[in-house]
């Protein structure tokens, strides 16, 4: 039994999340089938971090289990020629089987790309958030730096969350701008449902002057989600990084970060 290693980009536009769904119009369905095709027997994927419909991946991280012998050349441009242009795969590694592409990670990186002008989004469209109102990059960045460290982040999180613990630490919250674009990058050791979707809804909220940076603090405190700003668009939300120990000899010495290209 061989334990393979797929490292996976898709656009989530057509997607309904990642997650398995009876009607078979998500990720792991869509990504299952074509690995099945080459595997010749059914595989069960487990991937990284599970996104939500509308949000993409410049890197997802997913395992199965096989018996089958094939080259990894096999894993990549034979199953890339069974998946829609939105899916495809970038590479694929022999591990061992104590590696899970869950449990084994020990950070998450997410970036939420932000179009800040009056008109909205054409070509980029799904591709990015958008804020018609002016944004105040200072405040925001000062907003977000209060969210560093480990805190209780009840406030920022989805209801339907089943996560254990609401307490994760926040290594990363960084605001930057680039012309239009406001990008906002989020790295913890684990995320709550919805959590930065509604991490960027409280950051525009403060951005657009409706309340002061230390707001965010306040929020914090009061772990209460009714009484934080409403969830934002999924569709400038990008799972782009994750960290596994050096053991595994994945590429990037086991920090795999990849950037979405309309940002560079």
């Amino acid at each position: 039994m061989a334990r393979i290693v797929l490292s996976i980009e898709y656009d989530g536009s057509s997607f309904e999340g990642w997650q398995s769904q009876p009607h078979g119009r998500t990720v792991q369905d869509t990504l299952q089938a074509a690995v099945t095709a080459i595997a010749g027997h059914e595989v069960a994927l487990a991937c990284a971090g599970r996104t939500d419909t509308g949000v993409h991946a410049t890197v997802q991280i997913a395992h199965f289990d096989t018996n089958t012998d094939r080259p990894l050349s096999a894993w990549v441009r034979g199953v890339n020629a069974h998946l829609p242009e939105s899916i495809c795969v970038r590479w694929a590694l022999e591990v061992d089987e104590d590696f899970h592409a869950r449990f084994s990670a020990y950070a998450r990186r997410y970036r939420y790309v932000l179009l800040n002008r009056p008109v909205r989004p054409a070509i980029l469209a799904g591709k990015v958030g958008w804020q018609h109102a002016p944004l105040s990059l200072p405040t925001m960045q000062d907003a977000a730096h209060l969210l560093l460290g480990e805190h209780d982040f009840s406030a920022f999180r989805a209801a339907q969350c089943q996560a254990k613990s609401p307490v994760k630490t926040l290594t990363t919250a960084s605001v930057t701008r680039q012309g239009d674009l406001i990008v906002l990058d989020f790295e913890a050791n684990g995320f709550l449902h919805h959590m930065i979707r509604n991490l960027v809804g409280a950051l525009v909220f403060i951005g657009k002057g409706e309340a002061p940076a230390s707001h965010m603090g306040e929020l914090l405190l009061m772990k209460d989600r009714q009484l934080a700003p409403p969830t934002f668009s999924p569709a400038g939300l990008y799972l782009c990084g994750i960290s596994y120990p050096d053991r595994w000899h994945l590429p990037g010495e086991g920090r795999i970060i990849a950037t979405p290209s309309i940002v560079l």
